[in-house]
């Protein structure tokens, strides 16, 4: 018995051992990618202590230590304190709209009529597929002041006397693209609560329904707990997530009007290296971007071990 007990946990643990290699053979193509796109570039940062220059090899240019870094943060200091702003400031509107794509998911679960819960859901999804190239010429089309749709028709309706720059005026800059980035991606974002909604136990539901529990009150004891875990874990990741603010978006809206709001930190990342061809400045505001962000990752890592009781990494 004691041999056909040790055999039979043997081949438990060979067939364990096995599921496990496979696992990691499928995860293994993606774990690459992630080394080579994410870790490999990270040998770059040596560029920040030499001044390069396009087509002279590195080891024939001149060393200069934190040179370029000093520069960050003594000579050109206040310009990186406005783009720190702009990136702050822009990713903070972005979490305070946050409980939109909760909201937006509550509703699409409690759509009764099946066909049409599923076309406000693609329709809503669709946006996050098109470019921001593409973005910007509907948004131009509605918005624009000579024979934007949105002027059009509030002139019409003497709402307004003159048209309004939308897209060019910077007291409303933050805001509108706050919007701008809400409506690309409201129906991706709210995926994955739909997919928490999808997990709480249908139990609890028909328990709340046998006592008399309304709509608005079923959602606000059973579906409002069951995916705030998941809306905690998120908001943490995006508050650690602060300084990626992307690049396209601000490319694609960037004007003179806008350039003090919009110039976030990826964009001024990408005009100090492309357009001035300063590769090793733009190398070392590219190490303070990540080193920031890593900082800011643990840290909120840390104040979520403290609050919950459980990290997040």
């Amino acid at each position: 018995m004691e041999a056909k007990a040790a055999t039979g946990w043997s081949r438990g643990r060979k067939k364990k051992r096995k599921y496990s290699i496979k696992l990691l053979l499928m995860a293994l193509p993606f774990i690459v990618a992630v080394f080579l796109f994410y870790y490999v570039p990270l040998f770059g940062w040596i560029y920040g202590f030499y001044d390069y220059k396009p087509g002279i090899p590195l080891a024939q240019s001149e060393f200069v230590g934190l040179k370029y870094l000093r520069i960050a943060f003594m000579e050109q200091g206040m310009d990186l304190v406005r783009v720190l702003k702009n990136s702050l400031v822009l990713s903070f509107l972005g979490i305070l709209v946050s409980p939109a794509y909760v909201l937006f998911a509550i509703l699409l679960n409690e759509m009764r009529g099946k066909w049409f819960r599923k076309w406000v859901q693609v329709t809503t999804t669709l946006p996050n597929f098109i470019s921001w190239v593409l973005v910007y010429s509907v948004f131009y089309v509605f918005f624009a002041v000579s024979d934007g749709v949105v002027n059009n028709v509030l002139l019409k309706l003497e709402w307004l006397h003159n048209p309004f720059n939308f897209l060019g005026n910077s007291d409303i800059a933050w805001a509108f693209q706050t919007l701008v980035g809400l409506w690309k991606g409201l129906g991706w974002g709210a995926i994955i609560y739909l997919a928490a909604i999808a997990g709480i136990d249908q139990e609890l539901y028909d328990a709340a329904k046998v006592d008399g529990s309304g709509r608005f009150r079923t959602i606000w004891h059973i579906t409002v707990p069951g995916i705030m875990p998941t809306f905690i874990v998120l908001l943490l990741l995006n508050v650690s997530n602060m300084l990626n603010n992307g690049f396209e978006q601000f490319y694609v809206f960037y004007n003179a009007l806008v350039a003090d709001k919009l110039e976030v930190i990826d964009y001024y990342v990408y005009k100090i290296g492309l357009e001035t061809n300063d590769f090793s400045y733009s190398t070392v505001l590219g190490m303070f971007k990540t080193v920031v962000s890593v900082t800011v990752l643990f840290s909120v890592n840390w104040i979520a071990k403290k609050v919950r009781g459980e990290s997040i990494i």
